[in-house]
């Protein structure tokens, strides 16, 4: 049985992709059983063979007491008879799903597959992928025949980046597989790393379901939120202490306006909609949530230019200081940061952009948008824009601010993090 030879480490597991997602599971489960560690990336596989996580999440000593062997080779892979595969699924320049990596993952295992084994997909997909488009992968390159010859499941990837509470070891795993044999295999070699256990979804399907919706939700509730501010903003109320008189009522949802960025919230519904479209149905909710979230760096932008122009300033020898690019607070990640729209949106009006970010990579964001940080904030700046609030911003003061700032300057807070504490300055937040 494939859960006790793992135990007794007489098979092997692999991860497939080795990011936010694959580097903490391969981890977790090498301390307690034998682990390959598949990547396509030389470079980050050598940074990983020297314990350091090319995302900056996992520290060094996480890497010790590991039976794990890092490699990007296919022979290695070939020792593996359970695979997990953990691969981004981005979306591409029209919000399209953008399958390229999971479908070369699923290339790659199926070169190395053989009789007995057990795929499962991490990856967030909409509902039908695994068996649609992954398995007749599978099976034309390895040549075996699906629930005869192996098995495959779906559990949906649940790492939250940045977040040091809810690791892959402390949170409930949804599992699914393609019978009742793959279902109890699947459980299994999750409960050996997952200690609140896992939920048993009655197919792949619902499974896939769950995880896309998971971050549905959160993405058409924050753009409730962002659809509010852009109205209270022309009330001339402030959203957050609306937000907090709401708060009172004990079944009131606690969400607030911002930037919606990175891999997950700002990608996932689209995975969603193009199902539903291909369905014969537009998703007329989550379409519009996804439009609001998605204009919200160009409005925080021209609404900061207004009250550049209200100060009766000249806009084209205007200087911004954005605070922050990654896509959230605390990480390192770029990808898909709302705050390049942000930039993109004060170029467009003539306004020098300097930015600032302890976290980010200057050359990765030149790489990804076309700008790199400043090293250091300079002073005159015409409006300060605080737009992710990293927790080397939260001890910063008015004073700091007012450095900063040239007279009549105005300090931007999008999320609401200097509430209450700016008493003298020009101030905005959503």
């Amino acid at each position: 049985m494939m859960y006790n030879k793992l135990l007794k480490k007489e098979s092997t597991i692999a991860i497939i992709g080795l990011g936010y997602v694959g580097l903490p599971i391969a981890l977790a489960f090498a301390k307690k059983i034998k682990v390959i560690g598949f990547d396509i990336s030389d470079e980050r596989v050598k940074m990983m063979q020297n314990n350091i996580d090319p995302s900056h999440e996992i520290e060094a000593k996480e890497f010790e007491k590991c039976d794990i062997q890092f490699t990007t080779s296919l022979e290695v892979l070939k020792q593996a008879n359970f695979f997990i595969i953990a691969v981004p699924t981005p979306i591409d320049e029209h919000n399209r799903p953008d399958l390229k990596p999971l479908l070369g993952a699923s290339r790659s295992v199926g070169k190395v597959l053989k009789k007995g084994d057990y795929v499962v997909y991490e990856s967030t997909v909409y509902p039908g992928c695994t068996e649609e488009d992954c398995v007749p992968v599978l099976e034309e390159l390895s040549g075996l025949k699906f629930r005869n010859d192996f098995k495959v499941g779906y559990s949906p990837e649940r790492i939250n980046p940045g977040d040091k509470e809810h690791t892959i070891t402390k949170i409930i795993k949804i599992v699914s597989g393609c019978d009742a044999e793959s279902l109890e295999t699947i459980s299994n070699v999750y409960k050996i790393i997952v200690e609140p256990g896992v939920h048993k979804a009655p197919s792949i399907k619902v499974a896939e379901a769950a995880k896309i919706i998971e971050n549905t939700q959160r993405d058409v509730n924050i753009a409730l939120m962002n659809e509010l501010s852009i109205i209270f903003n022309r009330l001339g109320i402030n959203t957050y202490d609306v937000l907090e008189a709401t708060g009172t009522k004990w079944n009131f949802l606690k969400f607030s306006p911002g930037l919606v960025g990175g891999h997950c919230i700002g990608v996932d519904p689209y995975y969603l909609t193009y199902k539903a479209e291909q369905l014969g149905y537009h998703a007329k909710v989550i379409n519009s949530g996804r439009y609001v979230n998605d204009s919200m760096g160009f409005y925080i932008a021209k609404q900061t230019v207004k009250k550049i122009i209200a100060a009766k300033k000249n806009l084209t020898v205007s200087r911004v200081l954005v605070m922050g690019a990654t896509f959230k607070e605390n990480v390192t990640d770029i990808r898909n940061s709302k705050i390049a729209d942000v930039v993109k949106e004060f170029k467009s009006f003539g306004v020098t952009v300097d930015i600032i970010d302890p976290h980010a990579s200057s050359k990765e964001l030149m790489h990804e948008y076309g700008f790199g940080l400043t090293e250091k904030a300079g002073t005159g700046y015409d409006a300060v824009v605080v737009a992710v609030n990293h927790k080397e911003y939260l001890p910063l003061d008015e004073k700091y601010y007012q450095k900063l700032l040239s007279e009549g300057g105005i300090l931007v807070d999008v999320k609401g993090i200097l509430k209450n504490k700016i008493k003298n300055l020009a101030y905005w937040s959503l």
